[in-house]
């Protein structure tokens, strides 16, 4: 794991979250992903970012590693990566069972866009610096 700032959010499954096969469902994943990765947003960013910005998914990569069933509590961790690429900035994640066993281990890649102008733009140094713990 890396040593930038981590960022955690607890998430129990329930009902809803299970498929046919009795555990949380794939889709599932991808909806915690984004809702741990827009929790750390709003967490880390002050308000005239996020006022002025929002980001987009571009890419997920996920590799599913253990199952989790209903009731099953896991930590979801994220962090980012090195520096942004552009628009385009990585994102780590990674949700651990409470025995300590990472269920899924995702890379994310996010774009930011500008709100006023409707288009991305180069991720500005000031947005960057709260996650890489350099405020």
């Amino acid at each position: 794991m890396s040593k930038r700032p981590v960022f955690e959010r607890r998430i129990t499954a329930t009902d809803d979250h299970i498929d046919e096969l009795g555990h949380v469902n794939n889709a599932v994943w991808v909806q915690w992903i984004q809702d741990v990765a827009v929790a750390h947003w709003e967490a880390v960013s002050g308000p005239a970012h996020k006022d002025a910005f929002f980001w987009v998914v571009v890419r997920h990569e996920l590799d599913y590693l253990r199952a989790v069933f209903p009731g099953e509590t896991v930590t979801g961790r994220t962090w980012v990566g090195e520096a942004p690429k552009g628009a385009r900035f990585d994102r780590h994640m990674e949700f651990i069972g409470e025995d300590g066993k990472v269920r899924v281990r995702a890379l994310t890649i996010w774009a930011i866009i500008d709100q006023a102008a409707g288009r991305p733009i180069r991720v500005p140094p000031e947005v960057v610096a709260p996650f890489l713990g350099e405020v």
